[in-house]
């Protein structure tokens, strides 16, 4: 992608280059508003950086890094923070953490903000809407590292987990307690949310392994709504199956909130199994069977990893996924009728 230059910006903008410098540089004084939205709008579709950010991310060092989240509410998120920020500590680098919500223009915003404050890296849970922003941050040799999801063509170092193995712990929990009737609950599909699609994907096979086909209408997906409806629609047409496997800890929230609303009991009426712990969970009664992500793990070697490439000179055009194992699983009391 040809890197814009400001005369591009001032040119889309139908401006001087001095008043795109101006507005750069913060200095607003006798800037109308009309003028301010029009720079901000050619600077968001050229996709420009400014020369002296560009000058910064090669020679200066503020040991900072920048955190952007896909979504802060998720225990994995903020555990893999903090194990991050431990790291970062260790080795006396600050963090600044931001939440990107799962949009990509707020992702974009967010990377502009911390590349005008001079981070030395940035950790990312990328969204579906910034490729072209990765690939010119990789032009630029701006160290990055992504974590939770791919981003096509591996063009930074990529940390998750391996979830074909945790959708086959799932399903061969519910099966050695003969349960095949099984579903299965997860947020929005969306393109390149690589742990829904995987998880989907991965327990499906897993089925399929053993002879069973899973049952479209078991395949509960959406937002809080969605998950609602469909969890009740089930319920009237007495087809709920015998258990559900949910991705991660807000997935869960949803199907509990249906069974309490159903008063429908766990193991009596049905089994859950789902990914990721929260420490809420140890309320549950009976406990629900949790396959735990290895979260201080990923959060340190992603960082290390980060600070190692803030050292390079020279990045490597492709590289290798990082997947971790399952490294918990709890076989609760719930699945043992």
């Amino acid at each position: 992608m040809k890197k814009s230059t400001m005369a591009d910006v001032a040119k889309l903008a139908g401006i001087s280059k001095s008043t795109v410098s101006q507005y750069i540089n913060n200095r607003f004084t006798y800037m109308s508003e009309p003028t301010k939205e029009r720079i901000k709008v050619a600077i968001e579709e050229l996709q420009y950086v400014p020369n002296f950010t560009a000058k910064s991310l090669k020679q200066k060092k503020t040991r900072t890094i920048g955190v952007i989240v896909a979504n802060i509410l998720h225990s994995f998120t903020t555990e893999v923070i903090r194990a991050i920020e431990d790291e970062c500590e260790r080795n006396n680098f600050q963090l600044i953490v931001c939440n990107a919500d799962d949009n990509s223009a707020k992702e974009r915003k967010y990377i502009d903000i911390l590349l005008a404050k001079q981070v030395d890296g940035l950790i990312i849970f990328p969204t579906t809407g910034n490729f072209d922003y990765y690939q010119y941050l990789k032009e630029l040799q701006f160290p990055v590292v992504f974590i939770d999801r791919k981003v096509d063509g591996n063009i930074y170092p990529t940390f998750l987990l391996d979830n074909d193995a945790a959708a086959e712990i799932a399903v061969e929990s519910f099966y050695q307690n003969g349960i095949q009737e099984a579903g299965i609950v997860l947020p929005p599909l969306k393109k390149n949310m690589t742990p829904r699609e995987e998880r989907l994907e991965g327990f499906r096979k897993a089925l399929a392994r053993r002879g069973i086909q899973l049952k479209e209408d078991w395949i509960v997906e959406g937002n809080s709504q969605k998950v609602s409806e469909h969890l009740k629609t089930l319920y009237r047409k007495n087809d709920l199956p015998k258990g559900f496997f949910t991705v991660n800890d807000v997935s869960l929230i949803e199907l509990l909130k249906f069974l309490k609303s159903k008063r429908l009991k766990i193991p009596r009426d049905i089994n859950v199994i789902t990914i990721d712990f929260s420490v809420y969970l140890d309320l549950l009664n009976p406990p629900i069977t949790i396959i735990k992500q290895p979260t201080v793990e990923i959060g340190v070697e992603a960082a290390s990893c980060l600070l190692k490439e803030i050292q390079e000179e020279e990045r490597k055009q492709e590289y290798e996924l990082r997947r971790f194992t399952p490294v918990t699983h709890i076989e609760s009391e719930q699945i043992k009728k």
